[in-house]
């Protein structure tokens, strides 16, 4: 999961480079909550 969060990050600078801002703006978004969802995650596995 830490790995899509890394690639949707990449995508979102390129896209930022590029000049797509929306697009930069979406997949940032989305790197943020897989990002997230990886801390829950990696919490949740180590208190149980």
């Amino acid at each position: 999961m830490l790995e899509l969060a890394l690639l949707f990050f990449v995508i979102a600078i390129v896209a930022a480079a590029v000049g797509a801002t929306g697009v930069a703006g979406i997949t940032m978004s989305i790197a943020k909550w897989l990002v997230l969802l990886f801390l829950v995650l990696a919490v949740v596995s180590l208190l149980l």
